[in-house]
């Protein structure tokens, strides 16, 4: 079985969230998205410190589809460097995990 991975991503708004972490699973990109609303979120952008209000989705998948994965929500994203990074599961339970393998076969 491949490694599964949580992807942590975030969004401009809960919309946004909605339609990348919809798009993600009818695409079988991702077993299923957790979404997260009303986050704070405070970032350097252009030489000025930022404060703003985002989601957050929390996409489970395995290693095989994670390159798809990063790039689909990167094109779904309004960001022009959206937060995408994926951090592997070390243990589970293992019924959980295979679920996801196969939710993204």
């Amino acid at each position: 079985m491949a490694a599964v991975y949580f992807v942590y991503i975030t969004a401009s708004s809960k919309q946004e969230a909605e339609t990348i972490g919809r798009t993600l699973v009818e695409e079988r990109l991702a077993a299923c998205v957790n979404i997260l609303d009303g986050m704070k979120s405070m970032y350097w952008w252009e030489g000025e410190l930022q404060s703003s209000d985002e989601a957050v989705l929390i996409a489970k998948t395995n290693k095989e589809r994670l390159s798809a994965l990063t790039e689909r929500a990167a094109e779904l994203h309004s960001y022009d460097y959206p937060c995408i990074v994926a951090l592997p599961i070390e243990h589970g339970y293992d019924p959980f995990l295979v679920w996801i393998h196969n939710s993204v076969r």
